[in-house]
């Protein structure tokens, strides 16, 4: 039995919080999540501990089964015998929750964070470093944010080798020696806590950053209201609205925006099997385009498999980079195309250099090359009588800066390719799952960073919290 209520620190400060406590010099750790400061402010008059002292975990266990889902109980005499009437505990009902929805809180309803960061540009596996730090409860517009899923794109590599045009700004606001920034773009996040000012988003919320650089290889942050977006996150898996708002995003303005596509029209892409390439087959597919797509050539059985992996997602033709390369090419787009009857009339490169230029000079008369990546680091070459003979237009695409410039048409389309996930028209990228929980090493952490520039990976890296 529950008496009646005495000042005690709120629910929304215990919420999701556990419990590790020592009993007669044992680490007693109940719940699985460790509590910091549990000799303060959350035991009124710091008589918990010494209560326990002479209890049995057992005992302490039967008391804790008393409590109420998420709710604050004050143990009488009659629970624990001799412990006596003050014995207070506040604790949110853990036992029956996944570890995915447990997170570390302070004494002081202050939540405990770890984030990558660097303090100047390199070399990831030399300037990276994981810091912990604290985050105050949110107030007025603030929102408390807890990462679910962050991918590792290789433009967050570039950021923190100082390579890419945009980057996080460096701030000592995470309470860092010197000026540091947080990588990453792209993430999906659960609200754990709205000031009171918030209007359009609520606790247990998913979001996602409104714009680049929010910085989100981390597993807690705080930020004002208008820096992240509300996603309906009903029948979506954290991963998928993670990884949202750059490739498929990408995909689709492309396919919509710089070529007058109509149903029955061809395209041509490099890089296809990318994230980006993914999603454009997908999507032309849905809208009834036919696509060339090349890839990156694979020996054997593996380049039999991705053949048919891409011609399952939509794929008319899939060809490897080498056969693009040699002479003739041409000749077997024309086969393709009905006698170039139907004339390719959009590229996507992604590659650069002379790969690239080998899809621009299957384009048809006034065809359009969109580019949208260097993997290559090469130059485009453009020769005169493409320009001049042929009429084609060399532009492109940064989706980053569309959608700063444009956040509602990025909302609208995000929504789109969404529904199209949720009612499973959509497949998602294959992905490597990088767990992340408060207990990961910094080594851990940093090899998947590795990796992420490497060739040939099994999928896209992605940090995947857990128990943080």
């Amino acid at each position: 039995m529950h008496p009646s209520p005495v000042p005690r620190v709120t629910p929304n400060q215990c919420a999701n919080a556990s419990l590790n406590i020592k009993v007669n010099n044992v680490n007693l750790d109940l719940l699985g999540v460790s509590l910091s400061g549990v000799d303060q402010s959350l035991f009124l008059a710091g008589k918990l501990n010494s209560a326990l002292k002479s209890k049995s975990s057992d005992l302490l266990k039967t008391a804790l089964s008393h409590l109420h889902l998420e709710e604050i109980g004050i143990f009488q005499k009659d629970t624990f015998g001799t412990a006596g009437p003050e014995l207070v505990t506040a604790v949110s009902v853990l036992t029956n929750l996944p570890l995915d929805r447990r997170r570390h809180i302070s004494a002081y309803g202050y939540t405990q964070a770890k984030a990558l960061l660097y303090p100047k540009h390199g070399s990831p596996a030399d300037v990276l470093s994981l810091h912990n730090h604290s985050i105050s409860p949110p107030h007025s517009n603030l929102l408390t944010l807890r990462t679910l899923a962050a991918p590792l794109n290789p433009a967050d590599i570039n950021q923190i080798q100082g390579t890419y045009p945009t980057a996080p700004p460096f701030t000592q606001t995470l309470g860092t020696a010197q000026p540091a920034a947080v990588p990453g773009n792209e993430a999906c996040f659960e609200v754990l806590a709205a000031g009171s000012a918030c209007k359009n988003i609520s606790k247990g919320d998913w979001v996602i950053p409104r714009q680049t650089g929010l910085g989100t290889w981390r597993t807690h942050l705080q930020v004002n209201e208008d820096k992240v977006m509300r996603v309906n996150k009903d029948g979506l898996r954290a991963e998928q609205v993670a990884t949202v708002s750059v490739n498929p995003v990408t995909a689709y303005r492309m396919l919509k925006d710089f070529a007058p596509l109509q149903e029955g029209d061809w395209f041509i892409q490099n890089g296809a099997n990318s994230g980006v390439g993914r999603a454009a087959v997908q999507l032309g597919k849905m809208w009834g385009l036919k696509s060339i797509c090349v890839v990156r050539k694979r020996e054997g059985d593996e380049g039999l498999a991705l053949n048919k992996e891409m011609k399952d997602l939509g794929a008319t033709v899939v060809v490897s980079d080498e056969e693009v390369m040699k002479k003739g090419f041409g000749e077997q787009v024309k086969e393709w195309t009905s006698g170039g009857r139907e004339p390719l009339k959009l590229a996507l490169n992604c590659v650069g250099g002379d790969a690239g230029m080998a899809i621009a000079k299957t384009l048809g008369a006034g065809g359009t090359m969109v580019t949208y990546g260097a993997m290559s680091k090469n130059p485009l070459r453009v020769g005169a009588g493409m320009l001049i003979f042929k009429d084609l237009r060399f532009v492109g695409f940064w989706v980053s800066k569309w959608g700063d410039r444009l956040p509602e048409e990025k909302k609208k389309t995000i929504d789109e390719v969404l529904g199209l996930i949720r009612d499973g028209t959509f497949k998602d990228v294959p992905m490597v799952e990088v767990p992340w929980s408060y207990e990961t090493k910094k080594e851990e952490l940093l090899d998947a960073v590795h990796g992420t520039l490497e060739g040939f990976r099994k999928g896209k890296g992605i940090f995947k919290f857990g128990d943080t």
